[in-house]
């Protein structure tokens, strides 16, 4: 606990990786990048189909890049190789395999810092930024999920495997683009509670309307699922129009949630679903931020991640002689 960092990140996706880059171009050093999975971007990786386009204008949103990273149009590819890039091109130190599970604010006369406490390690900042994503919790349905049917249950395509009977549930852009992607080499229903895929982005209602079109992809619209169970080894859903059906497979795209339990150990408070911050991105607790899709009810883009960091980083350096008070 010797070192004191300037500033610690919590979570290596683009918000995280914008705050530490925006941060040494304007002076920080003795950075360090969290992250608990075996790379930057996770969720990317994870949760992105190969190939997927990636644009700056999500779902239409469109938002003007005020920092120093240029981010363009492209594919899960291209932009996992153009982080792979900032990265190289800046002295931030990444640690992964890391996953810390407290955060806590340290104040005596003489200094004021926080502590980041993870499994074997515990450092100090004076500074702490929060950019982990909703979907590293994953929503998950109410009903039960029997332990015997578990393997045959995921939330990306990891695990699936051809010529198997699948059913994906939900209706935004990651359940649309899994029920394509896998309709190549299975059968596959994607079920969804509205009548509509109007949560979905242009292009990919235009795909999952196509896929159902030339029955590549049966949907079951306006239906949802009371319970599931094992029989002979397949899962069995029981749909709340009274049918039921035998899959493989089931994949929930349901988006994810604000890992609330995390925020409330390190006294971070929430309203409506996310935490309280102000127009720097800093919490109730002076010197502790967030950003990124935990800023957001229902996630956000890269573009905004990148603001985020760029807004952090210049808040911080311009105060670095010590914030006022709140």
């Amino acid at each position: 606990m010797s070192e004191m960092y300037e500033l610690a990140i919590i979570g290596a996706g683009p918000a995280g990786i914008a705050t530490a880059v925006e941060s040494y171009l304007q002076g920080m050093r003795n950075i360090v990048l969290l992250e608990k999975d075996t790379n930057h971007n996770s969720t990317i990786r994870k949760y992105y189909k190969d190939n997927k386009r990636v644009d700056v204008d999500w779902k239409g949103q469109k938002v003007e890049l005020n920092g120093r990273i240029y981010f363009i149009d492209g594919t899960k590819e291209s932009t996992l190789d153009f982080f792979d890039e900032i990265l190289k091109m800046h002295s931030v130190e990444l640690k992964t395999h890391v996953e810390v599970s407290d955060i806590t604010k340290i104040e005596n006369q003489e200094e004021s810092y926080f502590e980041v406490t993870m499994a074997n390690e515990i450092l100090k900042a004076k500074n702490v930024v929060v950019t982990i994503g909703r979907m590293g919790k994953p929503n998950k349905p109410s009903y039960k999920i029997p332990p015997s049917v578990r393997k045959q249950v995921c939330y990306t395509l990891d695990t699936c495997k051809e010529n198997e009977k699948i059913l994906v549930v939900g209706g935004g852009d990651s359940a649309v683009e899994y029920a394509v992607d896998l309709s190549e080499k299975n059968d596959v229903t994607i079920c969804y509670r509205r009548e509509t895929f109007r949560r979905a982005n242009p292009t990919n209602q235009t795909n999952i309307g196509n896929a159902i079109m030339h029955k590549e992809v049966t949907a079951l619209l306006g239906i949802d699922i009371e319970s599931i169970e094992e029989e002979n080894g397949r899962i069995k859903v029981l749909f709340n129009n009274g049918e039921t059906e035998l899959y493989d497979r089931i994949v929930y795209a349901l988006g994810g949630t604000t890992p609330s339990a995390f925020l409330d150990n390190a006294g971070i408070e929430e309203v409506e679903g996310k935490p309280m911050f102000d127009e720097h991105y800093e919490t109730n607790i002076k010197g502790l931020f967030v950003a990124g899709d935990i800023t957001q009810k229902s996630g956000g883009s890269i573009a905004l991640g990148l603001n985020h960091g760029y807004a952090i980083a210049k808040y911080i350096t311009e105060n670095r002689e010590g914030h006022k008070e709140k």
